[in-house]
């Protein structure tokens, strides 16, 4: 009787790791906490994050309130980047950072993609919230605005005082307050590596630590096929904004899928080699280090950041 149990296992095992193997990373990943539960439905299952679709990231990252703090990396990011163009952020996890982005350059638009369907929601969520803050802040700063005048007569006239009297002289890129942010921020699910090429291209694209993920989970040829695929997503003077995740970041999270560790040990292209990669093999013309700048980053998260331009 016992040998037939462990047969069973070996077959359960035998068979998420065939699926791994065929690179279906995520029916594999979802088996694995299927047999953890089923193995010992007592324990408190361990929250595991096979491509870094971390809950509560920012919370990490930034701190509490994270939506009303500005992300640090954002002071070195340069406007005409952004304001007026066309971005696409790739790991976006809750969408803190792309909506931070928005309000303060005011992009013409902003993608922000996740391989996690339950943060694009999430996402969706702090945009509604942050839309709607804004809305009543304006209506309350209008109210206040309001003043009762006496006439001659002693009748009693109302003045509304426009914040943005004479501003607003049919540009669209004045300030972001002008148009909504729900017109000007969107959230997809997808997996980058595995998606299609689209049509449209971008004038920004961001990955801002998530390559470790993608080299972990998808091996080099995911990663190359991610630089590849950022390249041809850019337009002519565009600018993809880097932020790798160091090696020894690896070692830390290899083991959090059969997936990930097969492919750990694997890995020729270190991420030391991320810019001779992109420069030489990929394309672009030259690179911008922009680390020198960073400051007010937490512990853990002071990583370096790199403009590349196509």
């Amino acid at each position: 009787m016992e040998n037939t149990r462990k047969k069973k296992r070996k077959q359960k095992h035998g068979e998420a790791g065939k699926e791994e193997r065929n690179g279906n990373n995520e029916e594999a990943a979802k088996r694995s906490d299927e047999t953890q539960a089923k193995s010992n439905p007592k324990k408190k299952m361990k929250n595991v994050s096979p491509y870094g679709n971390y809950k509560h990231y920012y919370g990490y990252r930034i701190g509490p309130g994270a939506e009303k703090e500005e992300d640090p990396r954002i002071k070195v990011f340069k406007k005409e980047w952004f304001e007026g163009k066309d971005c696409l952020d790739i790991g976006c996890n809750s969408g803190i950072i792309t909506i931070q982005i928005a309000k303060k350059y005011n992009c013409e638009s902003i993608l922000g993609i996740d391989i996690d369907s339950g943060l694009i929601e999430e996402a969706f969520w702090y945009l509604r919230k942050i839309v709607k803050m804004e809305s009543d802040g304006k209506k309350n700063t209008n109210d206040s605005n309001v003043k009762v005048v006496q006439d001659v007569n002693g009748s009693e006239e109302s003045a509304t005082k426009s914040s943005s009297a004479g501003a607003d002289n049919g540009s669209r890129h004045n300030s972001s307050g002008e148009r909504n942010l729900s017109d000007i921020v969107s959230f997809r699910q997808e997996n980058f590596v595995r998606s299609r090429l689209p049509v449209k291209q971008y004038d920004t694209i961001l990955c801002l630590s998530v390559t470790k993920w993608i080299h972990l989970n998808w091996g080099d040829d995911g990663l190359i096929t991610a630089f590849s695929k950022i390249w041809r997503l850019l337009r002519p003077g565009g600018v993809f904004i880097l932020e790798p995740q160091p090696w020894n970041s690896y070692e830390k999270n290899r083991k959090v899928s059969e997936t990930t560790a097969s492919n750990y040990h694997d890995i020729k292209y270190r991420p030391d080699f991320f810019r001779e990669m992109l420069l030489d093999k990929i394309g672009f013309r030259r690179v911008e280090d922009l680390t020198s700048e960073l400051s007010g980053t937490k512990a853990g998260f002071n990583r370096s950041i790199f403009a590349y331009y196509k």
